[in-house]
């Protein structure tokens, strides 16, 4: 039978299952997922996080060891979480031997609200790259303006990078920019450039959500008639900047020629919001080489199950995804805006759900500590 998850994989898509919690480590879930469903890599973020600590009894062993010890609650939060990393990190290890350290990868995201302070989200991305301790970790570093000196000082250091919330082309890159300036600055140190691995995660169906929010406000046929259709066209015109500015960039070569490896684009918030849109959407209109799809669970099962995987999705589009955004412009609808309210929210909503996290994880410490 047709495997639509390894077909995509043969296709130069890597992927990544965009979820973890301690009860997937434990029962073997995960480990199943990498051998029957192709998954290569695993992200987190502070709302997965929230959502599988909050009020879950897996983890109240180490949360009562915690409040023996009578931490505080942010390193109690870095080691509940840092320990399911590391976990899921020993269970990818043989995908990243085996794939020559390029997948096999998990990321972990420094403390949201750093992220317009650069110093600060250097030295957090410092101390997790120490405290799990794994080659096959990435750091999740936001593609906040703050954010993009520390990219390329992370990668300086020798610190794999998963740039996360990007939305914009321009944004994008500047992205890029930064991370052939962080390997630039390691090779002027004669550091080895071979293993150091980055991805840039491009957000998806959020572009969607606003742009088909104010679509709706025009109400026209012709409105009407481009929504769902932004968001990836914007991926698609990610992959054609990623073209030029890292593989058509004569930056890139002596990098390439010291032993780097280019920055992959990763497809982020691939799961449809819409009801009305086929739930593989963002997976099978984003088929491209060297890029990664990073699916929640249940779009991962969707796509095994009817997917329709072309072998190039993306390259042959661009006029196409170009002429969608010329015609949303046309309408009125301001792309600087869009992905501006699109960081904003993004950062918002990550620093909401660490906020919660935060304040549920104290509660079951001051619970434990009075037992």
């Amino acid at each position: 039978m047709t495997d639509p998850l390894k077909q995509l994989t043969d296709a130069g898509v890597s992927v990544w299952l965009d979820d973890l919690d301690r009860n997937r480590i434990r029962t073997g879930a995960l480990g199943t997922l990498v051998r029957d469903r192709s998954v290569r890599g695993v992200t987190t973020n502070p709302s997965i996080f929230q959502k599988a600590i909050s009020g879950s009894e897996a983890y109240a062993d180490q949360t009562r060891d915690l409040a023996v010890r009578g931490v505080d609650i942010g390193e109690a939060i870095r080691a509940l979480t840092t320990w399911d990393v590391r976990q899921a990190c020993d269970i990818l290890r043989p995908v990243y031997d085996a794939s020559d350290g390029v997948d096999g990868r998990v990321s972990i995201e420094v403390d949201p609200r750093l992220a317009h302070d650069t110093e600060k989200t250097i030295a957090e991305a410092r101390a997790l790259w120490w405290q799990v301790d794994r080659p096959n970790l990435f750091i999740k570093i936001p593609a906040t303006l703050a954010g993009l000196p520390a990219i390329s000082q992370c990668l300086a250091e020798g610190i794999s990078v998963n740039v996360t919330l990007i939305f914009s082309l321009e944004r994008y890159d500047a992205v890029m920019d930064a991370f052939l300036t962080g390997l630039e600055r390691r090779r002027t140190t004669e550091s080895d450039l071979k293993g150091l691995e980055s991805v840039a995660s491009f957000f998806v169906s959020r572009v969607d959500t606003e742009v088909d929010k104010r679509l709706d406000k025009i109400g026209t046929d012709e409105a009407k008639a481009l929504k769902s259709k932004a968001g990836i066209a914007n991926a698609r015109l990610a992959y054609q900047h990623y073209e030029k500015n890292i593989l058509g960039n004569p930056r890139w070569a002596p990098l390439a020629e010291a032993g780097a490896r280019p920055q992959r684009p990763l497809w982020a918030s691939t799961s449809t919001k819409d009801p009305s849109l086929p739930d593989t959407l963002y997976v099978v209109d984003l088929v491209a080489p060297n890029t990664v799809n990073t699916m929640p669970e249940n779009t991962l099962q969707a796509t095994y199950d009817h997917g329709v995987i072309p072998s190039d999705s993306v390259r042959g589009f661009y006029a196409d995804a170009q002429g969608v955004l010329d015609q949303l412009a046309a309408l009125g609808i301001d792309y600087d805006d869009v992905v501006r309210v699109l960081e904003e929210e993004g950062v918002e909503k990550f620093e909401t759900a660490w906020t919660e996290l935060l304040a549920s994880v104290q509660e079951e410490l001051t619970a434990k500590a009075s037992q």
